[in-house]
């Protein structure tokens, strides 16, 4: 078997369930300098595109493409050389297609979808003029385009929303939800679908804070949220988008109104996957090269699932004991450190929320 994967900067997530497999892996980097270059069996610096790495798979006789791709701005390249690549040569590229992230890699194009599918959303308007603001503060002001954090700005009053358009001539402008933060992963292939445990990110802020500053917990525990509810509303918002790969999707729980409400969906690996390994067992990543393999069904999915206590937490430098190999897996390790250095994080995993304490007070 020989995979094509795009992108090395998450390769060193999977090097290790690749060699476990006896997987010939190539890879294509448009950064010489990038992370990771060591761990394939082959790597070729390519321009940006997906013209080098699709001459890439058509030469050397690949079987598959992931692309390992976390980032929003080249997923409709992606999408758009896997519909070209799969009809013309038919190699499978692992990843979603045009339609999927046409919809979800833009805001205001995800709100439309949401409300096509009677999925609840928060209220939202898009502003073309601070005047046209009909929502009562505090109201959240974002770009359709954009992921992290990047070009989010709650408004608590007029002049916020007047400085916002110093810089932008529009927004998507959106209700204000105090509540939970969630995030959840469904991972699906050739029209099967499953939602992994839901993942909790901390309490909204009216002062912004980024997930990366918080500590997460998995699985979510909600006073007063059905995790099932969650996890079929996530797994009908991916059937609906009908595409393969992973699907990260955000959403809200008010407390005071007792309802859910979807945020937004990325087609890409996301930032909660350790914590989603850590909690069940399943690895996103992993999974991806098993639906390159055509090992994946629901099957082996619920034959591997475990129930952990999870966290994670971040720790700017870790310094505590070594992980043992590979380290990016939690098979033989109860904690993973991830992150570049001086942003790094640790996400660890106990069969007891007591173990979990004392685990916590061991590693940091």
């Amino acid at each position: 078997m020989k995979i094509l994967f795009i992108g090395s900067r998450l390769y060193d997530d999977i090097d290790y369930y690749v060699r476990e497999k006896g997987i010939e892996s190539i890879l294509t980097e448009s950064n010489e300098d990038a992370i990771n270059l060591d761990l394939p069996d082959q790597v070729f610096i390519v321009p940006r595109g997906m013209d080098g790495p699709k001459q890439i798979a058509i030469t050397h006789d690949v079987d598959a493409i992931i692309p390992l791709i976390g980032i929003d701005p080249p997923l409709i390249q992606v999408a758009r050389m896997k519909e070209e690549i799969e009809s013309e040569y038919g190699i499978p590229v692992i990843a979603s297609n045009v339609r999927a992230v046409e919809l979800t890699s833009n805001k205001i194009n995800t709100k439309s979808f949401y409300k096509e599918i009677g999925v609840v959303t928060p209220e939202y308007q898009i502003l073309n003029a601070p005047d046209e603001l009909a929502l009562e503060f505090p109201v959240v002001l974002k770009q359709g385009e954009g992921q992290g954090g990047k070009d989010i700005k709650i408004a608590h009053n007029m002049e916020d929303v007047t400085q916002y358009f110093e810089e932008f001539d529009q927004a998507l402008c959106e209700e204000f939800i105090e509540g939970s933060e969630i995030s959840i992963e469904v991972i699906g292939f050739n029209g099967e679908y499953v939602a992994l445990p839901p993942i909790y990110k901390g309490e909204t802020t009216l002062e912004g804070t980024h997930p990366l500053n918080k500590v997460k917990l998995g699985p979510c525990l909600v006073d007063g949220l059905d995790n099932n509810l969650v996890q079929e509303t996530a797994y009908n918002v991916a059937r609906k988008l009908d595409s393969d790969g992973i699907f990260e999707m955000d959403f809200m729980y008010s407390h005071k109104r007792d309802q859910l409400y979807a945020i937004e969906v990325n087609t890409r690996p996301n930032g909660t996957r350790y914590l989603t390994t850590a909690t069940c067992g399943v690895n996103s990543l992993c999974e991806l090269v098993n639906m390159a393999c055509g090992e994946f069904s629901l099957k082996s999915i619920f034959d591997k699932l475990e129930y952990y206590y999870s966290t994670e937490i971040p720790i700017g430098n870790y310094e505590g004991p070594e992980a043992s190999e590979p380290k990016k897996s939690f098979d033989n390790n109860n904690f993973v450190v991830h992150g570049p250095a001086g942003y790094q994080r640790i996400t660890i995993r106990a069969k007891s929320k007591k173990e979990l304490e004392n685990l916590i007070n061991e590693l940091t």
